[in-house]
């Protein structure tokens, strides 16, 4: 498949625009995904017996895991689902069931393929959205000779209800009911051209479109009761239908998106999706440490030990159902990671060690680090608030030795503190540049230049003073 279709050497490059360090880790992932593209190049009864070498990241917290994983997502265009092992009850239990994370998965997928389909489609859609749009924009002659009406009254809304009851679509007329002139059929194909070229973007219209609160009501209940009926039971009821006043080019999109729902074989892309998942999904289970049962087996650690035992089905390859139909696990990514503090990963049991062949440790960073993450990446801190402060027409410039104390005292918090890695960063340059937020809106500043005095002058005396700097650093 095409989406993973990267040299390691590529995605570690791409890693690198966003996460500094941790080499070993971004080796080890990007091997891993490209051992995924290798694998579907094979026969058929080749690909079933290779089965994905699944990973496990440890390090302290704040030194890019997530973000590791969270750039994957993007890079690395296939199905992605983030879960917290801490979240998940074993089987039996009330709370989120380890399966959860397969449906998201799925749903994940499902959106992904729909983009993909609906992009094909879109060409279709455009033009039946675009035929809507121009009914409501020149309202025909009605049988009884009144004009239709764009706006609502009383009327209007009995009859949509009317037609809602009907199973109909309250904006489209019962045939028959509306008698289109020429001059009407002329106009409409003129709003429909304009339409295309985006001459009507500005202009407000009321439409009636799909609840959108309905369905997603719906599955999310359906979700929390590890039930998978939820998108049947949303088929089976009636849809429910709001009104919104937007802008034509917003509710085009809403429109061309609905004719799109109604064009696509839903059975087709489910398939697909399932297929698209089992092949390329990948799945990042954060915090697996803190499912790790200690010496004292009391109920909780129990609890923690039957969490685990639930996953391991799971990471070994089963089937699970979903919504939109089953899924094998078989050759599913897992790239699971922790802190490991108060434990180690020998503590989890036995078999589930032995689904995480690959493990990686990641470093903690150093104050050289701390630098290349404040100016290095691409949404490197430094830069983003740069650009925030600059809407007010603020230059905002940090010199060197500005960035270089900035670095220093984020090691040195991390080290007599506790160590949040890179999320110190933040932290203390929420601190620094709090009055410039605060004032930058009311006052005409010009230029402002941080300057290794001005960090010292603002944190220096904060972090320094230990009792101080625990609540405020």
């Amino acid at each position: 498949m095409a989406e993973i279709d990267k040299t390691p050497k590529q995605i570690v490059s791409e890693l690198n625009e966003y996460v500094i360090g941790q080499t070993a880790a971004k080796k080890a992932i990007a091997v891993a995904l490209r051992n995924r593209y290798r694998r579907l190049q094979l026969s058929e009864s080749m690909q079933t017996e290779i089965t994905p070498k699944n990973m496990l990241m440890i390090g302290p917290t704040g030194v890019g895991k997530t973000e590791i994983a969270r750039r994957l997502a993007k890079i690395v265009d296939a199905p992605f689902v983030k879960v917290e092992a801490s979240t998940f009850t074993e089987v039996g239990h009330a709370g989120r069931d380890v399966e959860s994370m397969i449906r998201d998965l799925v749903d994940s997928s499902v959106r992904m393929e729909e983009k993909s389909q609906f992009k094909d489609i879109r060409s279709d859609a455009e033009q039946r959205a675009d035929k809507r749009l121009a009914s409501l924009l020149v309202p025909a002659t009605q049988k009884d000779g009144s004009q239709k009406q764009s706006g609502v009254d009383f009327q209007n809304i009995m009859s949509m209800v009317e037609k809602m009851q009907r199973g109909e679509n309250p904006e489209v007329p019962t045939p028959g009911t509306e008698e289109i002139s020429d001059d009407v059929r002329n106009k409409r194909k003129s709003v429909e051209d304009q339409l295309r070229r985006g001459l009507l973007d500005g202009r407000e219209i009321t439409i009636t479109m799909d609840d959108p609160q309905q369905d997603l009501g719906i599955n999310n209940m359906m979700g929390q009761m590890g039930v998978d009926f939820g998108t049947s039971l949303g088929q089976m009821l009636p849809k429910k239908r709001i009104q919104r006043t937007v802008d034509v080019a917003e509710a085009r999109e809403i429109f061309i998106r609905e004719e799109s729902e109604k064009l696509v074989n839903h059975g087709d892309l489910y398939h697909a999706a399932i297929e698209r998942a089992e092949n390329t999904g990948i799945v990042f289970i954060d915090e697996i440490d803190k499912i790790v049962a200690t010496s004292q087996q009391n109920a909780e650690e129990v609890s923690r030990e039957g969490v685990q035992r639930d996953i391991l089905p799971i990471v070994e390859g089963s089937q699970i159902n979903t919504k939109y139909g089953p899924i094998n696990t078989d050759h599913i990514l897992f790239i699971a990671s922790g802190a490991f503090q108060d434990s180690k990963p020998s503590d989890l049991i036995a078999e589930l060690q032995g689904r995480f062949p690959i493990r990686v440790k990641l470093n903690d960073l150093t104050k050289e680090d701390f630098v290349k993450i404040l100016t290095e990446p691409k949404n490197a801190l430094v830069k983003q608030y740069i650009a925030l402060v600059g809407t007010e027409n603020i230059k905002l410039t940090f010199t060197i030795e500005a960035i270089n104390k900035i670095a220093e005292i984020a090691t040195e918090l991390n080290h007599t503190t506790e160590n949040i890695g890179a999320r110190r960063l933040h932290t203390i340059l929420e601190k620094l540049l709090e009055d410039i937020l605060y004032e930058g809106a009311d006052m005409e500043m010009g230029d402002i230049t941080i300057t290794e005095h001005y960090v010292e002058e603002k944190i220096g005396n904060i972090a320094n003073d230990k009792e101080l700097s625990q609540y405020i650093l």
